[in-house]
């Protein structure tokens, strides 16, 4: 397969598979005649895997480290599975501080609503942000 025809048959970007490419995450041959890299069944299995494995939560450092763990004949299951047994609490605590931080957004806007817009005087940037705190504590 060339690159577009794998990248279609995995759901993802030509660029994509040239990016795995050249992090050896994915390999290729060159075929003699024109150049062109091809690309086998594995390459295929193997970019399925990084989509995947990606929308897991796994980084491409931690794919690579799966990649080495198979192809070296060991069974990376168990380290795939501590891996994402952290990433569970992990991912929890940054939910958490989104929500904090949207929270504090949406407050934001609504003190905002009864603010006027100021206008700059060499003292002040955006009086919305610097007096927001302060007009949020005063209700």
């Amino acid at each position: 397969m060339r690159v577009n025809e794998l990248a279609k048959k995995a759901h993802v970007t030509a660029e994509t598979v040239r990016h795995y490419t050249r992090l050896g995450l994915i390999h290729a041959a060159r075929d003699p005649n024109n150049g062109y890299q091809l690309y086998d069944k594995l390459a295929l299995q193997r970019l399925t895997f990084i989509r995947q494995a990606s929308e897991l939560g796994f980084s491409l450092k931690q794919i690579e480290e799966i990649f080495q763990q198979s192809d070296s004949g060991d069974s990376p299951c168990p380290m795939v599975r501590d891996l994402l047994q952290k990433k569970v609490p992990e991912t929890k605590l940054k939910i958490a501080q989104l929500e904090a931080h949207l929270l504090k957004m949406e407050e934001a806007l609504a003190t905002w609503e009864e603010m006027p817009d100021g206008t700059p005087n060499g003292h002040s940037i955006c009086c919305l942000i610097e007096e927001w705190e302060e007009q949020a504590t005063d209700k």
